[in-house]
């Protein structure tokens, strides 16, 4: 068995640094030659997500999109899904083990209340992306630091424990409206709900579209008063706290440059 070797925020620190002054595709190509066939893209298809993978598609770099389907998505979210594999890219769709039917039967309709949300989100969100732990060893991620909240300092770098995996963050430094600049300009499919209200898009039972004014995730979970974290913690950043993963001595002696 080859040796390992931990790696944290910290270790992170110096190679962080070094990419504040690289541009998206520069951080995509790093990406591509480090991790090779061991890497991929996680999109849940939202206008910041499709920017990433028509990038991605543009480099012509033969890397799987991974995304979580909930089971009770929007009709447009699986059908921009549909238009993006008519483009030829390769979607690995990773499912809950219960249809929300199946749920409801069992344990109720959880996302009524604050702690059945966050039992819903880890049942048909959390759950079902840790079907890739060991499949990958860094995923491309369309956080950026726009967004505010809890992302408005996300690293191109987060080590993610639960996926013991690295998340790279190849657009942390667009602000929304090079984001909406490259999708115009580019002609990128985005989901027709961003045109109706719906900053972000999530499931239908916990999405509603934005008022003029009111922050972007307002819509989420709005039925939750006095929801502290508009967040599924899906993401490490999400989350917050220390991340530690294990990898293989040789690939941290790449990332790193020391043994």
């Amino acid at each position: 068995m080859s040796e390992s070797r931990h790696i944290s925020a910290d270790d992170l620190t110096g190679l962080n640094e070094s990419f504040e002054s690289q541009g998206a595709t520069d951080i995509i190509q790093w990406a591509h030659a480090t991790f090779g066939d061991r890497l991929a893209v996680l999109s849940s298809f939202q206008q910041a997500g499709c920017a990433l993978c028509h990038l991605v598609h543009q480099l012509q770099l033969p890397l799987e999109i991974v995304m979580v389907d909930t089971g009770v998505l929007f009709p447009e979210t699986y059908e921009t899904i549909d238009k993006y594999q008519a483009m030829g890219l390769t979607i690995s769709t990773l499912r809950p083990e219960r249809s929300m039917e199946d749920q409801n039967r069992e344990e109720g309709a959880l996302y009524l209340t604050r702690e059945g949300q966050e039992r819903c989100c880890e049942l048909r969100k959390v759950a079902p992306l840790r079907q890739i732990r060991g499949r990958y060893d860094a995923i491309l991620s369309s956080l950026h630091r726009s967004a505010g909240g809890a992302r408005s300092q996300v690293p191109v770098l987060t080590p993610d424990s639960e996926l013991n995996l690295l998340r790279i963050h190849p657009l942390y430094n667009w602000p929304r409206e090079q984001i909406t600049t490259y999708i115009d300009s580019n002609n990128v499919i985005v989901n027709p709900l961003h045109a109706q209200g719906y900053p972000t898009i999530g499931c239908t039972r916990c999405t509603t579209p934005v008022l003029p004014g009111e922050p972007e995730r307002a819509g989420r979970w709005r039925h939750l008063q006095g929801q502290e974290s508009a967040y599924c913690r899906i993401n490490p950043t999400d989350r917050g706290g220390s991340e530690v993963i294990t990898v293989p001595t040789e690939l941290y002696s790449k990332l790193l440059g020391k043994t």
